[in-house]
């Protein structure tokens, strides 16, 4: 069966930037192997397929897979596919108005916004389905610094410590001094299992505070080797997650708040990724993900 397939550069709002994403439409009648298979040929960090959804009221159902497994959800191919699914079926009401979409994926059904504003790059946000949740201590320090390459004074700026996170996928977060030790870093996949304990597999989102712009408050970079992921350019999974991290070393006020993170930027593919959160009490109540996204290609799929 030929089916219709998009790329499309996520988290920018230029194309050839950004993190990419391959969309494949009307994937009925392909199994788990094939769809493995098809996401190891795309061998983009993530591969989405869309499936008619199984409750009417939502738009569509997705299976998302990196060229390695498949995930109970992720950012950016939220973002593209809303993008994309908000530009096939309602391109002339988003030229008025905001466009609903909910997506049935694994973590569970993700409702989104797309916007498409005219002289601008369509943009989109979700609803976090998830609220983070803290994990297991992650290894000692000089066991982190050695996967990562770089030196165990490197790690951690102010009150901020290694920490493991998941809103829907988990990750370790290490804080790193600055831009420049960010910059430098070379993963030993040696040394990734006694760092990042629970069989490795672990993703890691290394960050610091030290980001390009002034307007901005983050600078990450995500690293999943396990995931067929050597680094990946914007990871929106581990933003929610990293929603934790905020709420446990940066003890925002109560009420709502928007941070800005660059990631993408050391692999020449500079990407911003919109963390929203709402506090009460010192603790979040809800949270979003947003970005824009540049549909780039089409083709047919014959497989």
């Amino acid at each position: 069966m030929r089916r219709k397939f998009y790329t499309l550069d996520v988290f920018t709002d230029t194309a050839l930037a950004g993190n990419p994403l391959a969309v494949v439409l009307d994937s009925d009648g392909l199994d788990d192997r094939r769809m493995q298979a098809i996401a190891r040929e795309f061998n983009l960090s993530e591969t989405v397929f869309v499936l008619p959804p199984a409750d009417p009221v939502s738009t569509a159902r997705v299976r998302i897979f990196t060229p390695a497994r498949e995930l109970p959800f992720a950012g950016h191919p939220t973002i593209g596919t809303a993008v994309l699914l908000g530009e096939l079926r309602a391109a002339e009401m988003l030229i008025r108005q905001d466009v609903g979409i909910v997506l049935e994926e694994k973590v569970g059904n993700v409702a989104c916004t797309v916007r498409h504003a005219p002289g601008e790059a369509a943009r989109a946000s979700f609803v976090l389905p998830r609220l983070p949740e803290a994990g297991a201590p992650l290894g000692p320090k000089a066991a982190i610094a050695r996967a990562l390459g770089i030196g165990a004074a490197d790690i951690d700026f102010g009150n901020h410590v290694a920490s493991r996170y998941s809103a829907g996928v988990p990750f370790a977060f290490v804080p790193v001094a600055s831009r420049a030790v960010l910059a430098k870093i070379n993963v030993d996949r040696g040394a990734w299992l006694e760092a990042f304990v629970e069989d490795g597999r672990v993703p890691a989102f290394v960050y610091c505070n030290q980001p390009l712009s002034r307007a901005h408050h983050f600078r990450a970079r995500m690293f999943a080797t396990a995931f067929g992921i050597a680094e990946d350019p914007a990871t929106g999974s581990a933003a929610a997650a990293f929603a934790g991290v905020i709420q446990r070393f940066g003890t925002p006020a109560d009420g709502s708040h928007t941070f800005i993170i660059e990631q993408g930027f050391e692999m020449g593919r500079p990407s911003l990724i919109t963390l929203g959160l709402d506090f009460t009490a010192g603790k979040i109540t809800a949270g979003s993900i947003g970005g824009s996204a540049v549909i780039l290609m089409q083709g047919i799929l014959a497989a």
